[in-house]
């Protein structure tokens, strides 16, 4: 399988490119960048064999089977689509659009297309996901009563692209879309938004955000994410049942250190850790199988459309603008 790169972005050798090298039948052999320069020196450096100048034409390119979209927020949709509709299968790095609407949008074009389209929600390709979701669903925590999701890490960088509102950017859009994810995934469950707080940046755009839930069964979750706030680093999930509890450290990158821990009531606490192997294999692989039509696609366009429906909701109930796509007229509307 051949990948281009959409946009010389930072996160793409750690996302693609270093997998790629380390996974059999996985080539990177084209990169495109608006700077032609620019999309040189990155090839040079990550050794790409070929350049493009623009994202068009890197799409019409007929020798890749698949692109990696990891360009700014507000241009994941409407670069996903022209993907799929160039016949290119798509990993489209997280969050997967701007909004709900416009996930649809794109689950509309995937299913047209019947083209591979999975949002690089990394960490749920690894065991430690696997595991997590296991210990839930299979009833050892018993009924669940309460799940908490909280992802917080410095972004001491204001002008980074990530503190811009024009680009769908915000705490939510980063990590809080996958504490959206992970709670969503251990409950396997779709929640009601009860209220929202946000801390700000700017008028509009969210350093940190806290999200408090409710399920159909009535048992509650929260959410919290930040990218500049008090908690400088927060790395966890907590799952409290009705005869136990599961905390775990470092759901979002195991590689670096993790630890599941279980509690039963009346049991001795159990400490479970999985390989350090990066969750980015884990997902190239699983991305690889399905073009393959080996294997299911866990965080397809029909589940992203349900992440972002939550995001929306989340932004309604916090009096917070929803994201726009990049270039609309629309970015401070509601």
């Amino acid at each position: 399988m051949k990948i281009g790169i959409l946009g010389a972005a930072r996160i793409a050798p750690e996302a693609v490119i270093k997998p790629a090298s380390r996974i059999a039948g996985v080539q990177i052999t084209a990169v495109a960048a608006r700077d032609g320069v620019r999309a040189t020196e990155y090839a040079a450096k990550h050794g790409i064999p070929r350049t493009y100048d623009s994202y068009e034409a890197l799409l019409a390119d007929p020798g890749l089977d698949a692109i990696y979209n990891p360009l700014p927020n507000g241009l994941h949709g409407r670069w996903t689509i022209a993907a799929l509709r160039a016949g290119k299968h798509v990993l489209c790095e997280k969050p997967y659009t701007a909004n709900a609407d416009e996930a649809r949008a794109v689950d509309e074009v995937a299913r047209e297309t019947g083209l591979v389209a999975m949002e690089a929600v990394h960490y749920r390709y690894h065991p430690v996901a696997s595991r997590m979701i296991e210990i839930v669903r299979t009833g050892e925590l018993g009924p669940v009563r309460h799940v908490q999701a909280a992802l917080a890490g410095p972004v001491m960088r204001f002008s980074d692209i990530r503190y811009d509102l024009s680009l769908a950017g915000g705490a939510l859009m980063d990590p809080g879309c996958y504490a959206v994810h992970m709670v969503r995934s251990v409950t396997d469950a779709e929640p009601e938004v009860v209220a929202a707080e946000a801390k700000l940046h700017r008028p509009g755009l969210e350093r940190a955000i806290r999200a408090d839930l409710r399920f159909a069964d009535g048992s509650t979750g929260q959410i919290i994410s930040s990218l500049w706030s008090k908690d400088l680093i927060r790395l966890s999930v907590r799952v409290i049942g009705e005869h136990g509890e599961l905390t775990v450290f470092n759901p979002l990158l195991p590689q670096k250190g993790h630890r599941l821990t279980v509690k039963r009531r009346g049991d001795r606490r159990r400490v479970e850790k999985l390989t350090k192997r990066p969750t980015y294999e884990f997902q190239l692989e699983a991305f690889a199988a399905a073009v393959r039509g080996e294997g299911p696609v866990l965080t397809d366009s029909a589940d992203a459309v349900r992440t972002m429906s939550v995001i929306d909701d989340i932004y309604r109930a916090a009096d917070l603008p929803l994201r726009q796509p990049a270039g609309t007229s629309r970015g401070v509307g509601k």
